[in-house]
């Protein structure tokens, strides 16, 4: 298992993409509760569509996410499903506190730790309801439980393309969060449109401008945007350097934050067609995904309503 401490993007040529499909994001505003069975079959269908990495689950009070409530039994339902000695997938648990860390890290399959830290003291406070030195003090802390547990760990930087509260932003800001994540041992980092305000032309300054700033980082986005342009903005972080790509099937999800309904994840169907279109290998293929993208709308609709 990797330490964390990089040497380049893992696991990939120049020009190969890491996917991470996001079901966990997609799911987590919804108002009916999906029952644990079905989240698990889902996970499935996204295996055996190819994917190999999976942002699958969160460990958060369910006072906050509500979806989030029954992971270790969505984890052990999926885990069981699967044939003897196939390859299990990258599961990625999202944690917000040490308690969340301590479930995810006794949960089966749960090989990395996800922390979303932002570089936003309003978004923090109203998020996590901590002070910059707080939740860098439980980056450290969430490093050293993931090392001693042999375990990988994923930070987000949130409202890294922009701060839409009236608050300094700026490369500078971005670098000083990637430079110290990394001298911490953080390994992979996902700068993130958190209200998917971004701009293609934004997404790629952005990025080239901090990529070369912590030698050895594996540097994702978390791209959030209305339909229209998202293709634009997968190819602007493309062409500057990014081959890591967060993404859900059919663009459910997305910050709350954003005051526009129509921005969601970036559909993961739209990266692997435009990806595809432009001669790059994302080893996915549109026609694998149908099972799950038939599912996800089954999900969608029967899920939209509080049950």
């Amino acid at each position: 298992m990797n330490n964390g401490k990089g040497g380049g993007v893992k696991g990939q040529g120049k020009n190969n993409v890491k996917i991470v499909e996001c079901p966990r994001d997609a799911w987590q505003g919804l108002p009916g509760q999906i029952p644990a069975e079905v989240k698990a079959s889902y996970l499935r269908l996204l295996v055996d569509a190819g994917f190999r990495h999976i942002d699958a689950v969160s460990f958060v009070s369910p006072q906050h996410v509500r979806q989030s409530s029954d992971s270790e039994v969505v984890l052990e339902s999926f885990f069981s499903s699967l044939p003897a000695n196939s390859a299990s997938p990258e599961i990625i648990g999202i944690v917000v506190n040490e308690k969340g860390a301590e479930r995810a890290l006794a949960s089966r399959g749960v090989t990395t730790l996800g922390y979303p830290y932002s570089i936003s003291a309003y978004f923090r406070r109203a998020n996590a309801n901590m002070s910059r030195s707080e939740s860098r003090e439980l980056v450290e802390q969430l490093r050293k439980a993931t090392v001693t547990a042999h375990r990988d760990m994923v930070v987000y930087i949130s409202m890294a393309f922009g701060n839409p509260y009236e608050e300094p932003w700026g490369v500078e800001i971005v670098e000083d969060a990637l430079l110290w994540l990394a001298s911490v041992g953080i390994g992979t980092v996902s700068l993130a449109d958190t209200v998917g305000t971004a701009t293609p032309e934004e997404v790629g300054s952005l990025y080239s401008a901090v990529k070369g700033c912590a030698e050895g980082l594996e540097l994702g986005v978390h791209l959030h945007s209305r339909p229209e342009g998202a293709a634009e903005k997968v190819m602007s972080a493309y062409n500057a350097g990014c081959r890591r790509f967060d993404s859900a099937l059919t663009g459910l999800g997305g910050c709350p934050f954003a005051g526009d309904d129509l921005v969601g994840n970036i559909a993961t169907e739209t990266v692997i067609r435009v990806l595809s279109e432009n001669g790059i290998d994302t080893e996915l293929g549109l026609a694998d995904l149908a099972p799950a993208m038939i599912q996800m709308h089954e999900i969608r609709d029967k899920y939209s309503v509080a049950g």
